[in-house]
């Protein structure tokens, strides 16, 4: 009974900023070590101890995601397609929206020959290159580099391939100037691309706003900056794929047009403009 309680309690005070319920049985079955729908399918009991320790928790728990703090910060992981990632102060949380990306960049990796070279610049939490080295294991032969200059966030980054066990070189550096000299097959890029000053939910000011704000007016300096980095990375016929926002598409189309080709728009999971791909002429 102790369990239902503690989660309409925490349900209706995350109802106050409209949080969704979701997120405080998710905070719940965290503070209790169990998978959330286990909260449903089965009876949990605690003794009064237990019962004393979990309110406390699950109450302080429900006191920081009130204050704004990410649920994936609080719990300490974030699901990405098939995974789940570490996450933590310093780094990126992967979202949904770039899960289409990586679906387009495993499809238009079949046509290219074994092995395949992939750049993953400004990999963050590593969720993009990860989740292609760990889709295409034992199907395709894929080397690749995830290139990160942050220091948390390469924290964040090599825990998550140690986790996974995936073979992938971390490279510090910035993209700019990382890899020179190097070609590659496949360049793929979720920069910061949010306009500097843009209003954000209080979430993402828990965030790093360095991996979040690509530059004044329409947020496209760092964008720009992995375009002409991809440039140089690619070999000719190479593909190149960016996230951006839903009205960079146009933008990001003029600052590939000196140096791309086949440039397509492609919509996340909500139908909005999210990201785009081109091949190096």
């Amino acid at each position: 009974m102790i369990v239902k309680q503690l989660l309409k309690l925490g349900k209706d005070q995350l109802a106050t900023k409209n949080i969704g319920s979701v997120e405080a049985e998710l905070l719940l079955a965290h503070v209790l070590g169990i998978e959330r729908m286990e909260l449903h399918g089965r009876v949990i009991e605690l003794t009064n101890e237990q019962a004393i320790e979990t309110r406390e928790i699950y109450s302080q728990a429900i006191a920081e995601r009130l204050s704004g703090k990410p649920a994936q910060y609080i719990i300490g992981s974030a699901p990405f397609r098939y995974l789940e990632y570490e996450v933590g102060s310093g780094v990126l949380i992967p979202r949904p929206e770039t899960e289409i990306l990586v679906d387009e960049v495993l499809h238009q990796l079949n046509t290219f020959a074994d092995p395949v070279s992939l750049v993953d610049l400004g990999s963050g939490t590593g969720a993009i290159a990860i989740s292609i080295a760990s889709e295409t294991a034992g199907k395709k032969l894929v080397n690749i580099v995830a290139v990160e200059k942050s220091e948390a966030a390469i924290h964040w980054l090599q825990k998550n391939i140690a986790k996974h066990d995936v073979n992938i070189r971390v490279v510090q550096g910035d993209a700019a100037t990382a890899l020179e000299g190097i070609k590659c097959d496949v360049v793929v890029a979720n920069p910061p691309y949010l306009p500097d000053g843009a209003r954000v939910a209080q979430e993402l000011n828990f965030e790093p706003p360095e991996a979040l704000f690509g530059g004044p007016s329409n947020g496209m300096s760092v964008p720009a900056i992995f375009i002409a980095a991809a440039a140089r990375l690619l070999k000719s016929g190479g593909l190149f794929a960016i996230e951006h926002n839903e009205l960079q598409g146009p933008l990001i189309a003029v600052e590939l047009s000196n140096d791309f080709e086949a440039i397509a728009l492609h919509n996340d999971l909500t139908e909005r403009p999210r990201f785009t791909t081109a091949r190096r002429k």
